[in-house]
């Protein structure tokens, strides 16, 4: 059994009529699938970013974020995947959503009209507020960066 304890309404608003609301691939999926709003297909060049426009604007919850993750069948089997790695819709954005979709592989990629291309997660989040200090606590781990808790 499933249990979905947060389900928020999302307001959509459709910018153009082909644009297709997200959508979620199964009941426990934590991203729903946003859709290419093109009017033809669109080819992606080997090493190329394009912003592939969804056709929709939204209202993120106060408090939350829709951050845009790759879909993982499209970038483990074609390369394509979000140039910025993962993207940040904010509550107070109402432009259109769109995606900046670059081609990590060595061939041309194309996306089709109403292909799914990436997966939208909504999120809350904290906002931090930054304090100077000259000293920070001790912890175990120290200053040890990249790779230093790993093992031998």
């Amino acid at each position: 059994m499933y249990f979905n304890f947060d389900k928020r309404q999302v307001s959509v608003k459709k910018l153009r009529k082909n644009a297709i609301l997200p959508t979620y691939g199964s009941e426990c999926a934590a991203g729903a699938d946003l859709y290419a709003c093109i009017d033809s297909d669109l080819t992606i060049n080997a090493g190329e970013t394009v912003l592939v426009p969804t056709g929709i604007a939204m209202e993120v919850p106060l408090g939350c974020a829709g951050l845009i993750y790759a879909r993982s069948g499209l970038a483990s089997k074609r390369g394509l995947a979000p140039a910025n790695k993962v993207g940040v819709v904010d509550s107070d954005y109402r432009g259109e959503v769109m995606v900046a979709l670059h081609n990590h592989s060595g061939a041309p990629q194309t996306i089709g009209k109403g292909e799914r291309i990436a997966q939208l997660v909504i999120t809350p989040y904290v906002t931090a507020e930054f304090i100077l200090s000259d000293e920070l606590s001790d912890t175990v781990r120290g200053e040890g960066g990249f790779g230093s808790t790993g093992t031998k």
